[in-house]
Parts: C-alpha cells; sequence; structure tokens
C-alpha cells in the first residue's frame, strides 16, 4: 500500500517535490498545504491531489498522511518540522535543515524520541555521477589526498534588478552558504570527512534589491559570495567558492588531487544544477580523461528538471526507512552537521578568524559550537 504523503510548500514543491512523490510506486500525495486558500486549491487541482489545506493542523490531522515532505523556505523548517514531529509523522525536510544548529539539533532529538524518520534531502548523494566519484575514492584511486578544491559558481542572484524577498535576508535563511554550502557541507563530510577547522569570508556583492511591491531599494544582508579555508580532521586542506552572483560563473567542479592519481567532478550547466555531471579522471603524467558512468548507478528515467531522479533517489531512501524501520541516510543527524558547519561560517566572519569545529558527536551531546 502506498505512503500517503502531504507537501508542506508549493514553489519547490511543485517543481520537485510533488512530482517526485507522484512518480515513485509507494509513494501518494494526498495533501498539499499553502497558507493561501486559493493558491492550495489550485496546486491541488492542477496535480489531482484530494485534500487542499491552509491550516497546518488541518494536513498533519489527516489519518491518510502518514509522511511530509517540507519545501518551504528555511526560515519556516523548525516550527513546522516541530510540528510534523510531533504529530507522529515521518519527514523529509529541504535544505538548509533550519536557521541554526541548535534548532537543527532539538529537531534531531525530536525525531529520536517519536521514534521517526526524517530525512534531508541531499540529493547528491542519490546522483549517478556523485555516486561514481564516491567509489572511485572508496577504491583509493587519488591516494593519500593531496588538496580538495571546490568551486560553485552560478548567475541566479548575478543581477540586481532580481528582486529583493527571504534569500536576500540572512534571518530568513538566504544566501549562498544555505542554497549552495549546505549541499558542499553535506558531501564533503559524505565523500572526505569532518572538518577539523574553518575560515570563511561572507560577501554581499549586490547590497540593495528592489521589493517586488513597490519597487523600493531594500537592504540586502545575506551573503551572495562565500570563500572558504577548511581542513579536514585527515590534514587534507580544502578551499571551497561558492557565489550566486557571477555572470557566466564556471558552474559546479569538485577536484581531489593525490599522491596517485587526480579526480574531477563537473558540469557547467548554469540553468539545471542536476544535469551536466562528467566525472574525469588521471593518472601521474597523464590528462584527465572522462569516464564512462557504471550501468548499475545509472537512474531508471532522465527528467528534464535534472533535479527530479536524484530526489526520487531520495525518496526511495526515505520509503525504505520507514517500510523497515532501519536507519536512513542523510538524515538529520547529517542535517545538524551541515547546518553547524554553517553556524561556524558565520562566525568565522565575524571574528576574521579560524574557527575549531567540534565533532559532530560532541555538539549532539553537549550542543555547544566550541571544539
Amino acid at each position: 500500500m502506498a505512503i500517503g504523503i502531504g507537501v508542506l510548500g508549493t514553489g519547490f514543491g511543485q517543481k520537485i517535490h510533488i512530482p517526485g512523490f507522484q512518480a515513485h510506486p509507494q509513494t501518494e500525495v494526498v495533501a498539499v498545504f499553502n497558507p493561501d486558500p486559493g493558491k492550495a486549491q489550485q496546486v491541488a487541482a492542477k496535480f489531482q491531489i484530494p485534500h487542499a489545506c491552509h491550516q497546518l493542523a488541518d494536513l498533519l490531522a489527516l489519518d491518510a498522511v502518514q509522511a511530509v515532505s517540507l519545501s518551504t523556505p528555511p526560515f519556516a523548517h523548525y516550527d513546522m518540522a516541530c510540528a510534523v514531529l510531533e504529530a507522529g509523522k515521518h519527514l523529509l525536510c529541504e535544505k538548509p535543515t533550519t536557521l541554526s544548529a541548535v534548532e537543527a539539533r532539538d529537531l534531531y532529538y525530536r525525531a529520536q524520541r517519536h521514534n521517526r524518520v526524517a530525512m534531508l534531502d541531499f540529493e547528491f548523494r542519490a546522483h549517478p555521477q556523485w555516486q561514481h566519484l564516491q567509489s572511485l575514492l572508496q577504491a583509493g584511486f587519488v591516494g593519500r589526498k593531496r588538496l580538495i578544491n571546490i568551486s560553485w559558481l552560478v548567475q541566479s542572484r548575478a543581477d540586481a534588478k532580481a528582486a529583493w524577498n527571504w534569500y536576500a535576508r540572512q534571518d530568513q535563511g538566504g544566501g549562498a552558504l544555505g542554497a549552495l554550502g549546505s549541499h558542499s557541507f553535506d558531501y564533503i563530510a559524505w565523500l572526505f570527512g569532518p572538518v577539523q577547522r574553518l575560515c570563511a569570508q561572507l560577501v554581499t556583492a549586490v547590497a540593495q534589491r528592489p521589493d517586488p511591491q513597490t519597487g523600493e531599494l531594500r537592504p540586502v544582508d545575506a551573503e551572495d559570495t562565500a570563500t572558504l579555508l577548511l581542513e579536514l580532521v585527515d590534514g587534507t586542506p580544502c578551499s571551497l567558492n561558492l557565489s550566486s552572483a557571477t555572470y557566466a560563473g564556471r558552474g559546479h567542479w569538485l577536484e581531489v588531487y593525490g599522491d596517485a592519481g587526480s579526480l574531477v567532478l563537473g558540469s557547467s550547466n548554469l540553468k539545471d544544477y542536476g544535469h551536466g555531471f562528467t566525472v574525469w579522471a588521471a593518472r601521474p603524467g597523464d590528462a584527465l580523461s572522462p569516464l564512462p558512468t557504471p550501468a548499475q548507478l545509472l537512474l531508471g528515467q532522465t527528467y528534464t528538471d535534472g533535479r527530479l531522479a536524484p530526489f526520487i533517489g531520495i525518496v526511495n531512501r526515505f520509503v525504505e526507512a520507514i517500510e523497515s524501520g532501519q536507519a536512513a541516510v542523510p538524515s538529520l543527524k547529517e542535517g545538524v552537521y551541515s547546518q553547524l558547519l554553517m553556524d561556524l561560517s558565520h562566525r568565522s566572519h565575524r571574528q576574521n578568524a579560524w574557527v575549531e569545529v567540534p565533532s559532530l558527536e560532541a555538539f549532539l551531546t553537549t550542543g555547544r559550537l566550541e571544539a
């Protein structure tokens, strides 16, 4: 029997969450939430969803809803996720997890207390080329790592005329760290292990944007560019350059250099951050050459939106965890760590200094950001 899903949020929810759950054979979207009743009805009719809700409590009261997909902006995540878990529903949450690591830690323990599956949509973990890179790293292709370099440069906020909204506000979870860094921090931990210390510079290149209601210029305090240096626990240096304000930016590239070889994973696609990835490899003295993706890693269907197939891969993990009762990855635990690195990046920027990173276990135990 299909798992009944309630979807909170109709922006990214319409683009990815609703189509993704409707494409999965073991899930059925039975309810959708938007605080505007008309919008909720419109989306429900468009996707043939039985229940349109403009009160969260009404959606959570539905017996048909066994799990909830949370695709609202980040400032709404904590309160909504608390309500979802307290109602005894399983949770799939968009990134960034919350507005702070303390909030994320609280959600982690709430999910534990209620014995609910709670996952994050870190979809690169379910992306074929990213999984290929992981398998090559695990096989020791690069040997002892010497340097990791990450560059994720896009142009989504390069135009100064782009509207002022929550993305422009640090207090609402906007900025490049939340949009791009949350993913990067997760896959750094997944592929390479935990971070020992970091240093961050956060820049707001576009300081004002027009209010879409009045046309008045409003101040922007969320970073659109972030440059970070990280030292992993194993000593490997890692540089991370993120920007949503780069016209004709290079796209998304991850380079790993070691004493036995080099691996590069990248895509220059600026319109769709799911499509276009290729893994390149080189042994010492050789030029980089592209590697075919192993057939067993390829996804069953290709969609116009490159984010959709990896999201369905995350949904598959979500379903398996609910049905088996086994732990799911990426879970809220991974979401806590990503949020912790985001918080410490802001601290490093404010202090203009390197900051030590506590282990995830230490932070979960104490709730303190200090190492």
